[in-house]
């Protein structure tokens, strides 16, 4: 299983992009779903994630009331839209499924696929 994300470009701060998590294997709503991050020479950054049985998630200080996770049940995917974006956004983003253990450790999640690049600049 992989879930693929889509939906990156570039962008001038400022900016939205809206990222798309989609796959054919599995159904996103079942699952608890994760965004990613990862600048070049830089760790894997935890993002945002919801858990739709319970409603718990996570939203990094560095994206608090500027990203935002949505779902479409009916078309299977999982969405981020990012607002007010910075030059220090720019990294390419993963969708990921939570597995167990905390949601800002990459090392909770499976079924990572091909990232997308988010590019922010002037």
């Amino acid at each position: 299983v992989q879930l693929q994300a889509s939906g990156g470009g570039s962008v001038q701060p400022g900016g939205s992009l809206r990222l798309s998590c989609t796959t054919s294997e599995i159904r996103l709503d079942d699952y608890a779903i994760g965004w990613f991050r990862q600048a070049p020479g830089k760790e894997r950054e935890g993002v945002s994630c919801i858990s739709p049985s319970d409603g718990s998630r996570y939203t990094a200080d560095s994206v608090q009331g500027r990203f935002t996770m949505s779902g479409d049940g009916a078309k299977n995917i999982v969405y981020l839209q990012m607002n007010s974006l910075k030059p220090e956004d720019t990294a390419v983003y993963y969708c990921a499924s939570w597995i167990r253990g905390d949601y800002d450790r990459s090392r909770s999640y499976a079924y990572w696929g091909q990232g997308t690049q988010v590019t922010v600049s002037s």
